[in-house]
């Protein structure tokens, strides 16, 4: 990118200024390389964004961006509620994809003899892979009690403790979820898949604690180094791809209805407050509470797993953060409280000490941030800042993002040789997918180490931890 075009606002803070068609600035958090690096696709959909109509500025892209479908991945869009705009390609297929870590209460010698068996354990007993399902089945009821519920449902089926819910965005339910918004066929999808990783990045990781970089907000998470981690990502399922699938020519035709300009038709919207755009509200917040529970009965299933090795393993919920959704949010804006509708799309969101939405043991130190890194690399954990508000409406980057398309991917390595040499490095991997190890390799996605830099320099989020992997399940 050409960095004659942009205004350096402050460490690793670059602005685009506002030109037509775009109704209002544009704000990248990178550091000169990940500018160099950035491809014009994703500019261009930046400016496509900040084109749309009741944006409220700036809009922001992540270090980890690169170019999605409509949004960027890596984007983040505020709108007002009376003439701005909704989404689905602003929210993404994988609605509320996302990451929950859980601490274990133990070190990392408690692995050394029993980490093979962990690692079968949890190949065995939690499902990954394109389309393949689990024992766990839905009736017609219990998917509508799912959509409408999230983990609190979850919780309720005696897949988790009450007190996992309090560390979940929205305690575990997005109450505005309508069942009935979502389509039979989105159903049918997710009717066996309850509990499943499946593909691409998502991935079950244990870790442990490398590094502590900020003490006394570690030891409020309940995190100490060397201790042994489990990291959980996954979204909605064929569910979530499914909603987005169905509402997405729905917006091309509403756009036209409401004299709406779309630059291509990949960023289709409709205006909040009209019924298809509250129809989607309902719809995606459904597919956000699949995910919740998804996670949740995951979470069940290691929690087994560790159980039955190491019955010594407790197993606490730290935090569980989704980084595909659209969420009403109140931000101060030219000096007045205003309620925004926020499209974070491969973002997660970072709230700031004593936000009302923290759990009163984390509002000293705001909100749990974890960033996962590619397969075989550092992990993180950090945590919202009192800046992260004003900067980049309370969010942060969600991983290291892709450099590299999948399809690259597949023709410069060979999935079977990126698993050895993670076995040299003493990392194990479980995968029903040599392919899938190839399009997931390391070096097809950006140097998480600099992405997290980047965040942290900028002040949408401090690092307080880093975690490395010693067992991964991928699809």
């Amino acid at each position: 990118m050409n960095l004659e075009l942009l205004t350096k606002l402050g460490p690793c803070r670059w602005k685009i200024k506002k030109i037509s068609p775009m109704n209002t600035d544009a704000v990248i958090f990178a550091d000169e390389k990940i500018l160099h690096d950035l491809d014009d696709k994703t500019v261009s959909q930046m400016r496509d964004v900040a084109s749309l109509p009741g944006v409220v500025g700036p809009v922001c892209i992540m270090p980890d961006a690169h170019s999605g479908y409509g949004f960027p991945i890596g984007g983040v869009g505020a709108f007002d509620p009376e003439k701005g705009v909704i989404s689905a390609g602003g929210v993404g297929f994988d609605i509320s994809c996302g990451v929950r870590t859980l601490t274990t209460g133990l070190k990392k010698h408690h692995l050394k003899e029993v980490s093979e068996k962990i690692a079968d354990s949890l190949f065995k007993n939690i499902p990954s892979g394109t389309g393949v399902g689990g024992k766990f089945k839905l009736t017609n009821d219990q998917m509508d009690e799912m959509l409408s519920g999230g983990a609190s449902w979850a919780v309720g089926q005696k897949m988790g403790f009450p007190d996992d819910l309090r560390r979940i965005e929205n305690n575990g339910v997005f109450r505005q979820a309508d069942p009935s918004k979502v389509s039979k066929k989105a159903k049918q999808r997710m009717t066996d898949q309850l509990g499943t990783l499946g593909s691409g990045n998502h991935y079950l990781e244990v870790q442990y604690v490398e590094k502590i970089f900020d003490e006394p907000t570690a030891k409020a998470f309940g995190i100490a180094e060397n201790e042994i981690l489990v990291s959980i990502h996954c979204g909605s399922r064929g569910l979530g791809h499914q909603i987005a699938t169905d509402y997405l020519p729905l917006m091309v035709k509403s756009a036209v209805k409401y004299g709406i300009k779309l630059p291509n038709k990949d960023i289709a919207c409709t205006p909040i407050k009209s019924s298809l755009g509250q129809d989607y509200l309902k719809a995606m917040g459904a597919g956000i509470n699949c995910a919740l529970a998804n996670r949740q009965r995951i979470t069940h299933l290691v929690r087994n797993c560790f159980a039955d090795i190491l019955p010594e393993a407790d197993l606490k919920l730290l935090y569980d953060v989704s980084h595909n959704t659209c969420n009403r949010e109140e931000f101060l804006i030219n000096g007045y409280m205003k309620t925004l509708y926020v499209h974070r799309k491969g973002a997660t969101r970072a709230l700031e000490p004593n936000s009302p939405k923290l759990p009163h043991e984390f509002k000293k130190y705001g909100q749990p941030v974890i960033i996962g890194g590619s397969m075989g690399t550092s992990s993180y954990i950090l945590a919202g800042t009192t800046a992260s508000a004003g900067l980049s409406f309370s969010s942060s980057c969600h991983g290291a993002g892709r450099v590299m398309s999948r399809t690259k991917a597949l023709k410069s390595f060979k999935g079977q040789n990126i698993q050895d040499r993670l076995n040299l490095d003493g990392i194990i991997i479980k995968s029903g997918s040599i392919r899938g190890l190839a399009e997931e390799a390391p070096k097809a996605y950006k140097d998480v180490e600099r992405v997290i830099n980047v965040a942290d320099q900028a002040g949408i989020s401090k690092i307080i931890a880093r975690l490395k992997p010693i067992i991964c399940v991928k699809g």
